[in-house]
């Protein structure tokens, strides 16, 4: 493999690696930068979010949003979705790069392991940043991990 190729796939696991650590008001944020080159138009990131009793109480569901960071371009958008058993949902940022994070949506799964994807809607490099957290049925944080296990 080209060493510049191993060299960005290091850097962008590294950021998300850090950005999943640093929390806000106990949510979660991690983000990087799809296809940096532009040419992967199917670029997905593929994690899984651990949702568990931390102490706050069992986890009901995982709520996430994304925000795409870039600069507007025409009929480039960023997109997650959030998959546990036979349940899934998605979320689009409609407007790239005015700061603010898609419509927030959740998958009521209780306890375990969601799916967390993003992806890109063409051609062309992507920053984004995922906000995600589990919260308990009386909407108070709990548990939250994640293992990044594709970002192509």
């Amino acid at each position: 493999m080209p060493q510049q190729f191993l060299q960005k796939t290091a850097t962008t696991i590294l950021t998300l690696v850090v950005l999943c650590f640093a929390s806000v008001s106990h949510a979660h944020d991690a983000g990087a930068t799809m296809d940096p080159e532009g040419n992967i138009a199917s670029f997905t990131g593929y994690a899984q979010v651990t949702c568990f009793n931390d102490g706050n109480g069992p986890a009901n569901r995982l709520v996430a949003s994304v925000q795409d960071t870039s600069l507007p371009q025409a009929n480039l958008l960023v997109n997650l979705q959030i998959i546990k058993g036979a349940s899934a949902i998605s979320t689009t940022d409609p407007v790239s790069g005015d700061g603010a994070f898609s419509p927030e949506v959740s998958v009521a799964g209780g306890e375990g392991v969601y799916l967390l994807l993003v992806n890109k809607t063409g051609p062309g490099p992507r920053s984004f940043i995922v906000s995600y957290h589990c919260m308990t049925a009386d909407n108070a944080h709990t548990g939250t991990d994640i293992k990044v296990n594709q970002f192509q």
